[in-house]
């Protein structure tokens, strides 16, 4: 079992991100401050990342989410909100469906139901890639399929970038290898229909791979489940973390 590295701060109903693949617990730190004000925050490093152990693969969603799971389980008597971003968001269906009893809504942001055949071969690209000539070979266009230009450009999100560019060059090509093909093999379309708490699907209006059309088959998916859109790549929670944070306070105040 990995050990999660996590930090928890702010009083109230539980709340928990996480994070895209390539990144840390410190993805979330605009977002994790803002809604502190109202919800016990706790943010952690999937296994493999950051500050978690549990180098060794393959991973799954199933095992994601059964690692989700083991934490809430020691933080919470009672369901929680989960939010998750990319990766994070797939983690967040699939823990949904493998332990209702542990959410009492969740939130998914820039994530699929699964990659079409296109996104799959530009991951298998990257990890042959990053295997063969490690995680610098990668790096930077990550950062532009990661970032609308517009937020590149401006001084304070040129120094953001580079600090998750940073994360991401400096992460072991074997768990960024196994976690793309952890996500590359996720379809749920059709048990995305078990999920049965309040749902709201969050999409960046400048990402082209994983755009709004995927967002709303994603949102379909999920019964009642609500879309929103903010004029971001698909770091959505970084480019705009007070707006992603205002979506989030809107969608619980009415669950």
């Amino acid at each position: 079992m990995a050990q999660l590295n996590f930090v928890k701060q702010g009083q109230g109903p539980l709340v928990v991100l996480s994070h895209a693949l390539g990144c840390d617990l410190t993805m979330w730190d605009g977002v994790a401050d803002l809604l502190a004000r109202r919800y016990t925050v706790l943010r952690y490093d999937h296994r493999g990342h950051g500050g978690s152990t549990g180098v060794g693969g393959p991973y799954t969603m199933e095992v994601f989410a059964d690692d989700a799971a083991t934490l809430i389980e020691e933080h919470s008597s009672s369901p929680v909100t989960f939010i998750g971003l990319v990766m994070g968001g797939m983690t967040g269906q699939q823990l949904a469906v493998r332990y209702p009893h542990l959410v009492r809504s969740i939130v998914m942001a820039n994530s699929a139901t699964y990659f079409d055949d296109n996104i799959r071969t530009r991951l298998a690209q990257r990890v042959q890639l990053a295997l063969a000539q490690g995680m610098e070979a990668v790096a930077d266009e990550a950062m532009h399929r990661w970032f609308s230009p517009a937020f590149m450009a401006d001084p304070q999100g040129a120094a953001r970038v580079a600090t998750l560019r940073a994360q991401l060059a400096a992460m072991d090509p074997k768990v960024y290898a196994a976690s793309c093909e952890a996500m590359m093999e996720v379809d749920f379309g059709s048990t995305n229909s078990l999920i049965a708490c309040p749902t709201l699907v969050i999409s960046g209006t400048q990402d082209d791979a994983i755009s709004v059309n995927t967002a709303e088959v994603l949102c379909r998916s999920i019964s009642g489940a609500e879309l929103r859109t903010l004029p971001t790549g698909r770091m959505s929670a970084v480019e705009q973390p007070a707006a992603f944070a205002n979506l989030v306070h809107d969608f619980l105040r009415s669950t």
